[in-house]
């Protein structure tokens, strides 16, 4: 199976921040192994940022290889060009990001980049939003596009947008879970030290995303060894070694911080592992038992009981 491109179109006067966030993302992806593959492009040579630093040659957006699948993303730009004679100017690029679309490609725009794509008629009829600042203006220069508000980035038929800056980091995080899992997702925000968060208008429940929204560091230690070791036996004394205190003080500050004990979290995971290994069906009930770290049979019965 091919990699998944992920390809950034680099516009002129790009902020730098909305490239970043999102490109760091993929980048540790890769670090983590993921069959992911990134590379950036624009249309014109002598690219500078909106704080003026300079980029290097930059590949022309023809050479750019599209697939069924892979994800081209619009970092934000200043809204004046944006909006200016020369960007408009550039028809062929919004019919290469149009077509890329039609052929089965993710089109995601960060912050202002929500402009860019308005104008190639891809958010016509379509959910989308931007920089809280330029919401307002959005919608004005473009009367056919559906905006939504105070949501951190929205996702309509293979349309992606974001709202300001740091929203790219979510959007790219929630596209990496949807490549690779949110396990998978979720060690990347740990490496980036973010949490992750969702859209907010959706009840989209992970236990790897849930009960994480604290800054107790040895309770996060947990439930990090609780996720990668979903397999074994797991005794309260071990995880108390792990975060460096009393099991007695590990059972009540686990409930404090996270408002679930310990054991209750754990079966959590167990019921999304077995979810995943149910998918085989030559696996046996004493397999899935002992995959996942239960006692018996009967204890694995109880638990699929409530998936």
């Amino acid at each position: 199976m091919a990699a998944t491109n992920i390809v950034f179109l680099i516009l002129p006067n790009i902020h730098l921040l909305d490239l970043a966030g999102a490109d760091q993302v993929f980048h540790e992806a890769l670090e983590y192994g993921a069959d992911i593959k990134v590379d950036y492009c624009s249309y014109s040579t002598g690219i500078v940022s909106s704080t003026d630093l300079p980029f290097g040659k930059l590949k022309h957006y023809s050479k750019i290889k599209i697939n069924k699948g892979d994800y081209i993303f619009i970092p934000g730009a200043d809204v004046s060009f944006l909006l200016s004679k020369e960007m408009k100017a550039q028809k062929e690029l919004f019919e290469w990001t149009r077509s890329c679309y039609n052929e089965g490609a993710y089109v995601c725009s960060i912050c202002t980049g929500a402009f860019f794509l308005a104008q190639t008629g891809l958010l016509n009829g379509r959910k989308c939003t931007t920089h809280w600042k330029r919401t307002n203006e959005l919608q004005a220069k473009f009367p056919s596009i559906n905006l939504v508000e105070n949501i951190l980035f929205t996702e309509d038929e293979r349309i992606y947008t974001s709202a300001g800056v740091t929203a790219g980091i979510d959007l790219a995080l929630h596209i990496l879970s949807k490549i690779k899992g949110d396990n998978f997702s979720y060690k990347v925000a740990r490496e980036l030290v973010v949490y992750i968060r969702r859209q907010g208008n959706e009840v989209q429940q992970s236990v790897f995303m849930d009960f994480r929204n604290h800054i107790h560091a040895g309770i996060h230690h947990v439930q990090d060894y609780l996720q990668e070791n979903s397999h074994k036996k797991i005794t309260l004394h071990e995880l108390s070694d792990i975060a460096f205190m009393s099991a007695r003080n590990l059972t009540r500050i686990f409930k404090k911080e996270t408002g679930i004990n310990v054991n209750d979290y754990n079966n959590l995971l167990r019921k999304e592992r077995i979810k995943e290994l149910l998918k085989n069906p030559d696996i046996s009930k004493a397999q899935l038992a002992s995959l996942c770290g239960l006692k018996s049979k009967r204890h694995l019965s109880r638990l699929m009981q409530i998936i």
